[in-house]
C-alpha cells in the first residue's frame, strides 16, 4: 500500500491555497494599478492639450484667422498633436502625426491609436479664441479643436514592473510561509508521531502501550489513546484467554488420550481372559466417551464465543418449562446421588433464547449442584419474575467453593479439585459455557459460596412476555 506524509500533503493543500490567494491579489492590484497610472496619465494628457490651447493665437490678417504662435514646439517630440480650426483648417502638427481627418471625425474625448506600431492614448479638446476681444462687441470667437496623444508604453511599463514586483514578493512570501509551517507542522504534529511509534512497538508479545503524559495532555488525540488503550486491553485479554485456551485444551485432550493408551498397554502385559479383556474394552470406551464429551463441550463454547456480536435470537421460550424438563431429567442421577431437588417455579417466564441452549445451561448448574453434593443433603431450585427479568436460583449444601477459587469458577478448564472433577466425569468447561450462555442473551450470572455450607449459583434473562402463574405437575 503506497503511504503518503500527512504533513507535506497539509502544506502543500496550505500552500495551494495561499498561491491561488496571492494570485488573486496580484491580478487585484495590477487592476487597480492599471486604473490609477491611467488616471494620472490622463490628468497629465489633458493638461498638456491645455498648453497647446495656450498656443492658439490671432493670426492678426484681414480674415480674423487663429495660428499657432510656434511654442508648440516646445511639447515633448515623443507626443503628438494636430489643430484644426472651425473652418477645418489644420493650424499646425507634429511631425510624427499622419491621420489628421480620420482623427478629427471620432468624437470620442479618449481613444487609443496605433501610429508606427506605437501605441497613443489620444485626447480631443474643443477650445475658444477670441480675436480681438478689446473691440466693440468683445471680440470675434474662433474655436478650435486639439487632438494631443502620448505614447503608453511607458505607462504599461511601470504597470508590468509592479506586477512583477508583485509576484517576486508573493513568492518570496510563499517560499518563507512554506519553511516556517513545514517547522511549525512538524512541531505541533510531534505528539502525533510520538503516538505512531507506541502504537508501532505493540505487538503479540508486547502489549505495552505508554505514550508520553504530554500526547495525553492534546484534547485531540486524548479520545485516541483511550480507545487504543481499551482496544488493546481487550485484544491482550483474548489473546490471553485463547493461549490459556490452547493449553487447557491440549492438557485435557492428552490426558484423556494417556488414559486411554494406558489402558490398552495393561491389557498387553500378559494374556489375560476374554472378560477381562472386555473390561479393559470397556474403560477405554468410557475414556473415547469422555473425550468426545470434552470435544463437543470445546466446540459449543466456541461457537457462543464467535456468536458474541450477533442479535439475539428471537425464538420465545418459556424457562419454567425448561427448568422443570431439566429436572425431571436429572432427577434419577439425584436419586442415586441420594439428593433430594425442591423446585419453587409457579410463573411462566418467557424469554429469548434457543431451547437447547437454556436446557445445557440449566443441567449444567443442575448437574454441577449434584456433584458436590453429599448423600442426604437438599438442592433447591426456583424461578421468579421480578422487574422485567426471570431469575433462577439453584442453591446446593454442598463442600462449598474456597474463597480464592471464586473469581476463576467460570474459567475455561478451571477446577478447584482436578482429582474430583475427573472422578465425577467433569469437563471444566460446564460453569464457562453457562456464562457464555447467560452473556449470549443479555443476561448475568452470579455464584456466591461459602465452604461446608454450600454454593448458590443464580442467573437472570430478560423476559419478553408479562408472567402468569400455573400450578405445578
Amino acid at each position: 500500500m503506497k503511504t503518503f506524509s500527512l504533513t507535506r500533503r497539509l502544506i502543500a493543500v496550505v500552500l495551494l491555497v495561499q498561491f491561488a490567494t496571492t494570485v488573486v491579489l496580484i491580478a487585484g492590484a495590477g487592476v487597480y494599478d492599471t486604473i490609477s497610472q491611467f488616471r494620472a496619465f490622463d490628468v497629465m494628457l489633458r493638461g498638456r492639450a491645455d498648453s497647446m490651447l495656450g498656443a492658439v493665437q490671432d493670426a492678426e490678417d484681414a480674415q480674423d484667422n487663429v495660428m499657432l504662435d510656434g511654442t508648440q514646439t516646445m511639447v515633448p517630440g515623443r507626443d503628438i498633436y494636430s489643430v484644426r480650426d472651425e473652418f477645418g483648417k489644420i493650424l499646425g502638427h507634429s511631425e510624427n502625426w499622419t491621420d489628421s481627418e480620420a482623427a478629427f471625425s471620432d468624437p470620442r474625448e479618449f481613444r487609443t491609436v496605433s501610429i508606427g506600431r506605437k501605441s497613443y492614448r489620444l485626447i480631443r479638446v474643443s477650445g475658444l479664441r477670441m480675436v480681438d476681444p478689446g473691440d466693440k462687441g468683445g471680440g470675434i470667437p474662433r474655436h478650435v479643436v486639439i487632438l494631443y496623444g502620448i505614447r503608453t508604453n511607458p505607462v504599461w511599463e511601470r504597470i508590468e514592473n509592479a506586477i512583477l514586483f508583485y509576484s517576486a514578493l508573493g513568492v518570496a512570501l510563499l517560499a518563507i510561509n512554506g519553511y516556517l509551517m513545514l517547522r511549525l507542522m512538524r512541531r505541533g504534529l510531534r505528539p502525533l508521531r510520538e503516538l505512531a511509534a507506541q502504537a508501532s512497538k505493540v505487538s503479540v508479545d508486547a502489549w505495552q502501550f505508554e505514550p508520553p503524559e504530554h500526547v495525553l495532555e492534546v484534547e485531540e488525540l486524548n479520545p485516541l489513546v483511550m480507545a487504543l488503550r481499551t482496544a488493546l486491553s481487550g485484544l491482550e485479554r483474548s489473546f490471553e484467554q485463547q493461549r490459556q485456551f490452547v493449553g487447557d485444551a491440549a492438557h485435557e485432550l492428552k490426558t484423556s488420550v494417556a488414559v486411554i493408551k494406558s489402558s490398552l498397554q495393561v491389557m498387553t502385559l500378559r494374556e489375560r481372559s476374554a472378560s477381562e479383556y472386555l473390561a479393559g474394552i470397556e474403560r477405554a470406551e468410557v475414556d473415547c466417551e469422555r473425550m468426545e464429551q470434552l470435544v463437543a463441550s470445546m466446540l459449543f463454547l466456541a461457537g457462543l464465543e464467535a456468536n458474541t456480536e450477533r442479535e439475539v435470537s428471537t425464538m420465545e421460550v418459556d424457562l419454567r418449562d425448561v427448568l422443570l424438563e431439566v429436572v425431571e431429567l436429572l432427577r434419577t442421577a439425584a436419586e442415586l446421588c441420594e439428593v433430594s431437588v425442591m423446585v419453587s417455579a409457579d410463573s411462566t417466564a418467557w424469554v429469548a433464547g434457543e431451547r437447547e441452549q437454556l436446557r445445557i445451561l440449566c443441567s449444567n448448574l443442575l448437574q454441577n449442584a449434584i456433584q458436590h453434593s453429599a448423600p442426604g443433603e437438599e438442592i433447591d431450585v426456583s424461578l421468579s419474575v421480578s422487574d422485567g427479568r426471570a431469575l433462577v436460583r439453584i442453591e446446593d449444601q454442598g463442600e462449598g467453593i474456597a474463597p480464592e477459587s471464586l473469581p476463576h469458577v467460570f474459567e475455561r478448564f478451571y477446577r478447584a479439585d482436578r482429582s474430583r472433577s475427573r472422578r465425577t466425569g467433569g469437563t471444566g468447561l460446564g460453569l464457562a459455557i453457562a456464562k457464555a450462555i447467560v452473556e449470549s442473551s443479555h443476561g448475568e450470572i452470579t455464584i456466591e459460596s461459602r465452604v461446608d455450607e454450600g454454593t448458590c449459583v443464580t442467573f437472570s434473562l430478560p423476559v419478553l412476555i408479562e408472567s402468569g402463574t400455573r400450578p405445578l405437575n
